[in-house]
């Protein structure tokens, strides 16, 4: 047998064809997988690979990538595996300055969407505030209803003394404005009422002897808790309250002639100005020792604690009180000087005003004259001006300081603190 060159062996060699070893994937641009029977060499000139390409952000499509490969031994000299694919950058860029140029536009309308956003938020917040209180409002009655109970006798008290004042309050004013007129018989009902439930009051609860309070003492309640404190406090400043508007019935009570009218007036809020005083200071000592007592098995710290609290709570009252002396010095200079609201008038400047006043409609009595040249009665205009600081005519401004309380009010501010 002959015996054949080893390198026609290599060369005769038929390769399958390559679309049957890789069927859909890999394609010869030429058509057929290996050379006629004489040839001598395999050339892959171009083999194309279909990828799908991933489409961009909406500008780039899917396109086919197509890989050229070149055998080492091509005719064409070619270098093998090299890829050609056309980028798609241009899309993307034209993507991102339309996004861009979007989100300028929109501008408003985001913020817009926003604030909608926090305002659905603050409404739903709200609603579930709204439902747990309706769920929690079965519990909350329980409890408040038990909290009512334990302190049934202070509420009970509290509810009292405000209603006594509300109706002192309120006759005492309509028996100022009354003038002359006022009864003498309300004016004494009212003085022994407001002593009388002072000291029924007192002898209910003679065991804690309250009363040392209105004279700057401790009552005699051993340790002072909160409620402790609050309730003590809020007693003595009631009956300071009903003390000064009993001195205010007894300048009610007193005749014109030994007091006029306008002097009453200042009288009122003299008394006024040292009730909110006194009822200022005479809760310090209450709080102050509620603030330093620590218990007997209290440590050094929790006193040393209570000491620096105390100390500050003293601060904050000296500030208060430092800021209103400059209006306490106003009502002391109009009490001590009660300056006049005009000149007298004489009988040719009433007979312009056809000798009547403007405010009562009847003849003058002690005709005044004010800076506006309006003429009134003195106890008229003196009523006039216990709540206004203008002239009731022209509306021209008569004093620059407010006369407050001069009506015969007392505040109603509790000063707890």
């Amino acid at each position: 047998m002959k015996h054949r060159p080893s390198y026609e062996r290599k060369y005769n060699t038929k390769p399958k064809d390559l679309g049957e070893k890789a069927p859909g994937i890999m394609h010869s641009n030429s058509g057929h997988a290996s050379h006629p029977s004489g040839s001598s060499e395999i050339s892959l000139s171009s083999v194309s690979l279909p990828i799908p390409q991933l489409a961009a952000e909406g500008s780039c499509t899917a396109e086919n990538v197509t890989i050229d490969l070149h055998s080492p031994d091509s005719e064409n000299g070619t270098k093998s595996g090299s890829r050609h694919a056309r980028p798609c950058t241009h899309g993307r860029s034209q993507n991102r300055q339309a996004h861009a140029v979007s989100h300028e536009t929109n501008g408003p309308d985001d913020a817009s969407n926003t604030d909608s956003r926090e305002q659905s938020s603050s409404i739903s917040e709200v609603f579930h505030f709204y439902k747990w209180l309706e769920k929690s409002f079965p519990y909350i009655l329980i409890f408040s209803a038990k909290l009512i109970v334990q302190h049934l006798t202070g509420i009970s008290v509290g509810i009292g003394l405000l209603t006594t004042f509300l109706y002192a309050n309120k006759c005492i004013v309509y028996q100022v404005s009354l003038r002359d007129k006022c009864s003498k018989l309300q004016c004494m009902w009212l003085l022994v009422f407001l002593v009388n439930t002072s000291l029924l009051l007192y002898y209910a609860f003679s065991s804690q002897a309250l009363y040392y309070s209105l004279i700057f003492m401790n009552p005699s309640l051993g340790s002072i808790q909160f409620f402790d404190a609050l309730w003590i406090v809020g007693i003595t400043d009631f009956i300071g309250k009903f003390f000064f508007m009993s001195l205010k019935c007894l300048v009610l009570l007193l005749p014109s002639f030994l007091m006029s009218h306008k002097s009453k007036g200042y009288w009122y809020m003299g008394l006024e100005e040292v009730a909110q005083y006194y009822c200022t200071f005479v809760s310090t000592p209450i709080w102050f020792r509620y603030l330093i007592y620590c218990g007997n098995q209290g440590s050094s710290v929790e006193w040393h604690f209570g000491i620096m609290l105390a100390l500050l709570y003293l601060i904050l009252k000296i500030l208060v009180i430092f800021g209103q002396r400059k209006t306490s010095k106003n009502i002391l200079r109009l009490f001590l000087t009660q300056p006049n609201y005009g000149t007298v008038a004489t009988k040719r400047q009433c007979l312009e005003v056809d000798g009547a006043c403007a405010i009562c409609q009847a003849e003058f009595t002690k005709p005044i004259v004010l800076v506006c040249q309006h003429t009134f009665c003195e106890e008229c205009i003196s009523l006039w001006f216990n709540r206004e600081r203008t002239c009731p005519l022209c509306r021209t401004v008569i004093f620059t300081q407010s006369h407050k309380w001069k009506d015969g009010a007392t505040s109603l501010q509790l000063r707890l603190f």
